[in-house]
């Protein structure tokens, strides 16, 4: 049975300040709730600290957004995988469809991080997804197909335990609008019968496969109860604990 994962990517939002004390009111109300998931939330770089002091001991894991594809050297700006592990963080979410997009961040790229991460007992939230016009021309599976080939290669199947994929369709990303379940269980569908094709039918259904784009107290229950839908990476109402405690909480 797999055990639903929530997350919530803060993206580029919460100062450490303002990241203690949405930590603090989020682990009071995660407590009260007696919410039963596998929790996590990824604050920005400079804000992992903060959060970390309030949540170190707690159930919900403090994750980083991305990270650098080597180990150390002159690559200003970067973020090392080391680094994180030093502060106490070992997991990390990779290839969101906004580092593909903005910053250029492709498979190749993305598959070396997973990698290394991998090589440091991290895990990992793979993010894949389809833009719209990629969707509307007939693509959505040759996108993911290439997204999750490229991206896992050479990823040894006993690492597997340590991949979480989280099927995004960009179009419903911060955009308000929302994959059907209907849809979202046949991409995740898909996934799984792909990562079955590239490792095991053992490894995939034991596979996390969470669904992001504008997940919402109101939508998550519909998407939950999908087969394959087994969790969710959530941005903007993973800024309110008004927005994500209903979400963590579906099942109650």
């Amino acid at each position: 049975m797999r055990k639903p994962y929530i997350a919530g990517n803060w993206k580029m939002n919460m100062a450490p300040s303002e990241g203690r004390a949405f930590a603090s009111a989020l682990l009071d109300a995660v407590k009260e709730s007696g919410a039963d998931v596998k929790m996590m939330v990824a604050p920005p770089f400079v804000t992992i600290p903060a959060v970390l002091e309030v949540l170190k001991d707690s159930p919900i894991i403090v994750a980083a957004q991305n990270m650098a594809d080597h180990d150390k050297g002159a690559y200003t700006g970067e973020v090392s995988p080391l680094f994180l592990l030093d502060l106490g963080v070992n997991t990390v979410i990779l290839g969101h469809s906004e580092r593909r997009q903005y910053y250029g961040e492709t498979n190749e790229s993305i598959n070396r991080k997973i990698l290394l991460a991998l090589s440091h007992s991290m895990d990992v939230v793979y993010c894949i997804g389809e833009t719209l016009e990629e969707r509307e021309s007939g693509k959505l599976e040759e996108v993911l197909s290439a997204q999750l080939e490229v991206g896992l290669k050479d990823v040894k199947s006993e690492d597997m335990k340590h991949i979480t994929i989280a099927y995004e369709p960009v179009w419903a990303i911060g955009t308000g609008k929302t994959a059907t379940p209907e849809d979202a269980e046949s991409a995740h569908e898909f996934i799984r019968k792909t990562v079955q094709s590239l490792f095991s039918k053992d490894i995939a259904e034991n596979l996390i496969i969470q669904y992001g784009g504008s997940v919402k107290a109101n939508n998550v229950k519909a998407l939950m109860a999908k087969e394959n839908i087994d969790g969710a990476l959530v941005g903007g109402a993973s800024l309110s604990v008004a927005d994500f405690l209903p979400i963590l909480t579906f099942d109650k």
